[in-house]
């Protein structure tokens, strides 16, 4: 199983909106240069963000993106979802037969590995996977280096 660049990139770009939550907007290209993924990209991811209320488009002088949601409500899972992202570990996406005319032997083991993956994800705020002291680390190195906005740890209630 293998989250493909489309779901990660969606999830970089929506942890860089809830690290600045509390500082207002922030654009496409500042996302797109602090974690160097691609303009047309991120236009792209955006657009399905924006259509399943992730996010909200600030428009006019000091706008952007911003989180729809409090990070304390968005999960890794919901944010792969929106992107057109399935977390699926079968050879045949959780439907029946395998390939085959009938479910293969292993069916039932990559099903519950699926439904393992999914729920971890599931289980994991932005606001809660941004509290931890590796992700708090990146986030300082990334601010300096891209002279960025100071941003204080964020704490989760």
């Amino acid at each position: 199983m293998r989250l493909s660049t489309k779901g990660r990139y969606a999830v970089t770009a929506m942890m860089d909106l809830a690290i600045h939550e509390t500082k207002g907007p922030v654009t496409l290209a500042d996302i797109s240069d602090c974690q160097d993924i691609s303009l047309s990209y991120l236009e792209q991811l955006f657009s399905k963000l924006r259509r399943k209320n992730l996010v909200r488009g600030v428009r006019g002088p000091g706008g952007g993106y911003q989180l729809a949601r409090p990070a304390t409500e968005i999960t890794i899972a919901a944010i792969i979802a929106a992107v057109d992202e399935k977390v699926d570990s079968t050879c045949s996406e959780g439907k029946e037969p395998c390939g085959q005319d009938q479910e293969c032997l292993t069916h039932e083991l990559w099903c519950g590995l699926s439904r393992q993956i999914y729920s971890f994800l599931d289980s994991i705020t932005l606001a809660a996977f941004l509290s931890r002291p590796s992700v708090q680390a990146v986030i300082r190195r990334q601010e300096r280096d891209h002279h960025r906005p100071g941003i204080p740890p964020v704490t989760v209630a």
